[in-house]
């Protein structure tokens, strides 16, 4: 998918029936009717083009089977702040459905079905990214009481001890693993998957949980939503001290490449709202840092 794909330069997987009550009006996924929503007011942007920004309804792209992201029913984390941005720009909040798959931004915000993706790495080109409103990284996830408690690192002698260790493919954490030489170890779940049908997060959590695995590499959001699930029976830690791969990203909205006014008035809402946006993401278990890697405690 254009934001799976996306999401494997993070690798993230990456890597929306009812909606929330108050006052959401929903359009029909661009797979059942493509083009139902009506055509907002053009607005001359600063460079001459023009914005397509419906001045009346947020209109969000996203995945309808996605969680902790997003989902048909509004559970995931990306609805939640959809529906606080909508509320801070005095807007209705509407939806277009589209699975996880090759051609998401085409079919939704490039076909202007929609204004704003929730979730884009920072660098992808395939939109324009706002400022991002939070960084995280990859992490381990083990069983609470196993022998790999205190797990903080790839590089853990006890990982080479016949350890099976479950990895999305094609995703940063397997360049560690084959650094460390342990890549006749792994499990491997997919990465472009139709979330509609597929759940490769949950099957690897499941895998874990059941013993057929030993410890999970997930996406720090999902890893942080499936510890905190868990009531204390998981463990996680983030992959920011380890070496030779990438580990830690920004995520931003994603908007159209000519919408630069619509840009800045969602930067302004990011650094308006960055504590609320914080606290929310930590009721999910996103795990946040800064820039230094360091652990971010949302402010109260």
């Amino acid at each position: 998918m254009a934001r799976r794909l996306a999401f494997s330069l993070v690798a993230v997987a990456g890597l929306l029936a009812t909606a929330p009550a108050h006052s959401q009006s929903l359009a029909q996924s661009p797979v059942q009717s493509p083009g139902i929503v009506a055509r907002p007011q053009g607005v001359d942007d600063a460079r001459g083009s023009i914005e397509l920004v419906d001045p009346k309804v947020l209109r969000v792209c996203a995945d309808p089977s996605n969680l902790p992201f997003s989902n048909r029913a509004g559970d995931g984390f990306e609805n939640r702040l959809a529906e606080l941005l909508a509320k801070k720009l005095g807007k209705d909040l509407a939806y277009s459905y589209y699975p996880g798959a090759t051609g998401f931004i085409r079919n939704t915000l490039n076909a202007h079905l929609c204004d704003v993706v929730m979730g884009m790495p920072q660098g992808d080109d395939l939109v324009q990214p706002t400022n991002p409103y939070y960084r995280t990284s990859y992490a381990v996830v083990y069983r609470a009481g196993s022998d790999l408690e205190g797990l903080t690192s790839l590089a853990d002698p006890r990982l080479a001890k016949d350890k099976r260790i479950g990895l999305v493919a094609n995703t940063p954490p397997g360049n560690l693993l084959a650094r460390y030489r342990l890549l006749a170890a792994v499990k491997s779940y997919p990465l472009v998957v139709d979330t509609r049908v597929d759940a490769p997060a949950a099957d690897m959590i499941h895998d874990l949980e059941s013993g057929a695995i030993d410890v999970a590499i997930l996406w720090g959001p999902i890893a942080g939503y499936h510890v905190k699930k868990s009531g204390g029976g998981l463990k996680e830690a983030l992959l920011t001290g380890d070496k030779g791969a990438r580990m830690s990203f920004r995520i931003a909205m994603g908007v159209r490449h000519s919408d630069q006014e619509w840009k800045r008035e969602l930067n302004r809402l990011i650094a308006q709202n960055q504590n609320e946006i914080d606290r929310l993401l930590a009721e999910f278990g996103v795990p946040l840092i800064d820039e230094a890697d360091a652990p971010i405690t949302p402010a109260p």
